[in-house]
């Protein structure tokens, strides 16, 4: 086998890192819960599960890729040779995302194409989300597409293809979503009574900390839908870190690199909430901010649909930054079995490529029938009932991620000891800025936290609760 890939230094790192972080769900996930969750109380909530839960989670996946010089199946046979099997464990989970998140980048092409060729009314209808994921043939194309886009990105290699894509497409996104934001604020519309409604009213509704009502039950909730995201947008817990960490050289900084990573995925993730809240606010009032997941496909073309011809600017802006912002997260997720295949098997990058290439473009092709010709309807353990995709989605972040958070947090803080992530992080005589903070969570926080989100995850905090 060739030598390791790397990038080829911290900014190259960071755009990537941040580039796998920043997705899909930052653009609608991240502003849905702020707006369930009482505004600028969640906000305040995320924050500092940020700073705490997310940094020790994707500190510990940086450092064991870099200390390892491995992806997850290695690394955790390196770390102790009894715990290799989480290293499998971890290694399904993007095994098994990737089946499904072409066919999400596939939804957000056909929605630039509608924009950009000026059909962006269309798009408003109440039936034309449902319309075109029940369409066989063109949901379909649309996920092929995405997918191809992937993999030529991934056979092009880590410096020339994931760090060169991630460097024009992440402050390109960074550009987008600022202006997006501004503009949101200038929004004005009459509501039904005739009063003029604002974007900066909405900016109130998403700034100001809402506590009214506010239960034991309500805040336990709240604070597991804020780590829920957190754990959801870092990309931590599915091998990628770990991947990507292996691809570092030893003298990028990984206090300064965690910190930008950090960073630059909470700002992305709070002007989405700028540029979403307000908007929808100023043409849908509160009611329209209860959407969900259908914030993206449904309730937003409404309100591009309503600003008139700019809409499809807009329109087509929004669509653009969430397929950047897709495409970096689907690369990170198809590198990572990449990278694991290549070690396993010994074969180089192209060969590997182009077969996991082929294998999941047929998977994206059956996840996207399953809203047609292999449709059906499954009881989810959280009280839900999905199709194909919400399936694959459930046993990968709902179910798989939060126990392998739980496992890794118990094999670096009680068995290896924290000293060991602590260790590679100051290498080079760096120090561990927040290494009192890191040994705390890692031991005691972190594993709690888990086992709460597992719980609640699969349904059984409500059962206990009761």
């Amino acid at each position: 086998m060739s030598e390791k890939s790397k990038f080829s230094g911290h900014f190259g790192f960071v755009m990537a890192a941040a580039g796998s972080a920043v997705g899909v769900g930052n653009l609608w996930r991240f502003p849905y819960l702020a707006a369930k969750d009482g505004g600028g109380f969640f906000l305040i909530i995320y924050l500092i599960l940020v700073v705490t839960f997310g940094f020790t989670l994707l500190t510990s996946d940086i450092a064991t890729g870099r200390k390892t010089q491995a992806s997850a199946i290695h690394a955790y046979d390196q770390m102790d040779h009894r715990w290799k099997f989480l290293g499998v464990l971890t290694f399904l989970v993007p095994v098994i995302i990737m089946t499904y998140y072409a066919v999400i980048g596939g939804w957000i092409t056909k929605y630039i194409v509608v924009f950009l060729t000026g059909h962006g009314a269309e798009a408003a209808a109440d039936d034309f989300f449902t319309g075109f994921i029940t369409s066989p043939v063109e949901s379909s194309i649309y996920a092929v597409i995405f997918m191809v886009l992937t993999a030529i990105i991934i056979f092009n290699g880590v410096e020339g293809g994931i760090e060169k894509c991630s460097k024009f497409m992440m402050p390109v996104l960074i550009v987008l979503i600022v202006f997006t934001a501004v503009f949101s604020l200038t929004l004005k519309h009459p509501d039904s009574s005739g009063r003029v409604v604002t974007g900066i009213q909405g900016l109130g509704v998403y700034l100001k900390p809402d506590v009214s009502g506010m239960t034991v039950s309500r805040f336990l909730q709240i604070l597991l839908d804020a780590m829920s995201q957190i754990f959801f947008s870092l990309s931590v817990s599915m091998g990628i870190m770990i991947t990507y960490g292996s691809y570092v050289n030893k003298d990028v900084d990984l206090n300064k690199a965690v910190s930008q990573i950090e960073f630059f995925d909470t700002l992305v993730a709070f002007l989405a909430g700028m540029m979403i809240i307000p908007s929808i606010f100023v043409f849908s009032g509160k009611d329209g901010m209860a959407a969900g997941p259908g914030l993206m496909f449904v309730a937003l073309p409404k309100v591009f649909s309503a600003m008139g011809g700019f809409g499809h600017i807009v329109g087509a802006a929004f669509f653009i930054m969430a397929a950047f912002a897709t495409l970096t997260s689907c690369i990170s997720v198809l590198e990572s079995i990449v990278a694991n295949v290549m070690e396993i098997t010994g074969k180089p990058r192209k060969p590997v490529t182009t077969v996991l290439a082929v294998v999941y473009t047929a998977a994206s092709v059956i996840i996207a029938l399953g809203y047609s010709k292999f449709y059906v309807e499954i009881p989810l353990p959280n009280g839900t009932v999905g199709q194909l995709l919400d399936l694959m989605d459930y046993i990968s972040n709902s179910f798989m991620m939060p126990f392998i958070s739980f496992l890794s947090t118990i094999l670096i803080g009680w068995i290896l000891k924290p000293q060991w992530i602590i260790d590679e992080v100051e290498v080079g005589g760096v120090k561990m800025q927040r290494k009192a903070l890191y040994t705390f969570m890692v031991r005691y926080a972190a594993p709690v936290i888990m086992i709460l989100l597992f719980l609640q995850s699969t349904g059984l905090l409500n059962i206990i609760l009761k």
